[in-house]
């Protein structure tokens, strides 16, 4: 590791596929600003490149606009080399049901947006110069729910992600102009604290006969964002194991 290491800001890290991201660019020598609405536990923190978490609602404007003050206030200046919008939200109902267009309040759907769609936007804006001084990578976590029709996540959370999927083209295009890339990662079925059993039963359909670990998908994101992936911009990966061919 050089005396001066990148930086990736990445959202959502508290748990899941963020905390693997966190800790793959960790390995690789990157300085890490995160945020999540939970505190990191004390025992994960104690690698001294992950330099600030910062507790934040992505979902509540002041929140936001605070976490990208205090980041840039952090970055004084210096590069910022990657972007990770990972935070998301597929709220289901109390009966655990799948929330649908009939059901569930449409307040609800402008929640779900507000976190997987509005909240990419405006931290691509609110970082988008330190993003130009780091000639940097933006990387959108979507989902193959924003491409199929998925039987447990809901339709709110799949129509934001197939929003935050046109975003990134738009994104890549426009951010270009700064000499910042913009790709996005789509997950399958992945193995985290908050899957349900349900989901063993789609094992059938993955060609590669197993769900995905965090790490598969921590190991894209961080190489969407190195040098290797140089002249890649606007695409999207699929990391299923191969279920999108069905």
């Amino acid at each position: 590791m050089n005396d001066s290491p990148k930086t990736v800001i990445l959202t959502g890290a508290s748990q899941g596929i963020g905390h693997a991201t966190v800790q793959r660019f960790m390995q690789e020598g990157w300085r890490v600003i995160s945020c999540a609405r939970q505190e990191i536990p004390a025992h994960c923190r104690r690698d001294p490149l992950w330099t600030h978490h910062i507790s934040t609602d992505l979902t509540d404007a002041g929140s936001l606009d605070e976490f990208v003050l205090q980041a840039n206030r952090l970055l004084d200046g210096q590069p910022l080399h990657a972007l990770v919008n990972n935070a998301g939200v597929s709220p289901k109902t109390s009966f655990k049901e799948r929330l649908g267009v009939l059901n569930g309040a449409i307040e609800g759907w402008k929640q779900v947006f507000e976190l997987n769609f509005f909240a990419p936007l405006k931290l691509a804006r609110g970082f988008a110069s330190a993003l130009h001084r780091g000639k940097g990578a933006v990387v959108n976590v979507t989902s193959i729910a924003g491409h199929f029709v998925h039987p447990f996540a809901g339709s709110a959370y799949s129509t934001s992600k197939a929003a935050l999927s046109g975003l990134t083209r738009e994104m890549a295009v426009e951010f270009a102009q700064l000499g910042v890339r913009v790709n996005a990662v789509a997950p399958g079925e992945i193995k985290t604290e908050m899957i349900s059993p349900d989901y063993e039963a789609l094992i059938p359909r993955i060609p590669l006969d197993r769900m995905g670990s965090v790490g598969d998908v921590a190991g894209v994101i961080f190489q969407l964002c190195s040098d290797d992936f140089a002249y890649v911009t606007g695409t999207e990966v699929f990391v299923t194991g191969g279920q999108h061919l069905h």
